[in-house]
């Protein structure tokens, strides 16, 4: 079963998508990204000469093209693999919870780079909080008896405890 569709999630990065390229979309949601148009009109504003050809026109592959190049465009700013969605997830309309999940990771991919202006889509991403230890500090952590590892019970066991009547088996 295909997962289900947010479709506040997709109203906002509708909104989001619509801000940062100055069009609306054509007609429905999944219906507007499914040539991948938008989405690499959307790329060239977020990441400029990152599409090279955006193909308006032609046969299904060549339209699928658009889609493979806008993966290859999120993917050099930034987009993790797994945040990413597959060709057909978008062709086949089928995926479209994937699509949304991409837009939202380049709205908040966005909002880290230092001069993005744009409109904000989603939380921002917390920055890498360094922690320094000292050398006397790490030591002192090593001699702790970590309580939180799997298996350890503090030396619970079930001796003594009643549950109700014993069994008993007569002759």
């Amino acid at each position: 079963m295909p997962p289900k569709r947010d479709t506040v999630a997709e109203q906002e990065a509708q909104a989001w998508i619509q801000e940062i390229i100055g069009e609306k979309f054509p007609g429905e949601y999944d219906k507007s990204l499914k040539n991948g148009v938008i989405l690499c009109k959307l790329m060239q504003k977020l990441l400029p000469g990152s599409i090279k050809k955006i193909v308006e026109t032609g046969t299904d592959f060549k339209l699928m093209e658009n889609i493979n190049a806008f993966s290859a465009a999120a993917r050099k700013y930034g987009i993790d693999e797994n945040e990413l969605f597959q060709t057909v997830d978008l062709w086949t309309l089928k995926g479209i919870p994937s699509v949304t999940k991409c837009i939202h990771a380049l709205g908040r991919h966005a909002q880290r780079k230092p001069d993005w202006t744009g409109p904000i889509l989603g939380p921002k991403m917390a920055d890498a909080q360094k922690r320094e230890f000292t050398q006397e500090q790490l030591d002192a952590g090593k001699h702790v008896v970590n309580t939180f590892q799997m298996g350890f019970t503090g030396g619970a066991s079930q001796a003594g405890m009643n549950l109700g009547k014993q069994r008993s088996v007569h002759d």
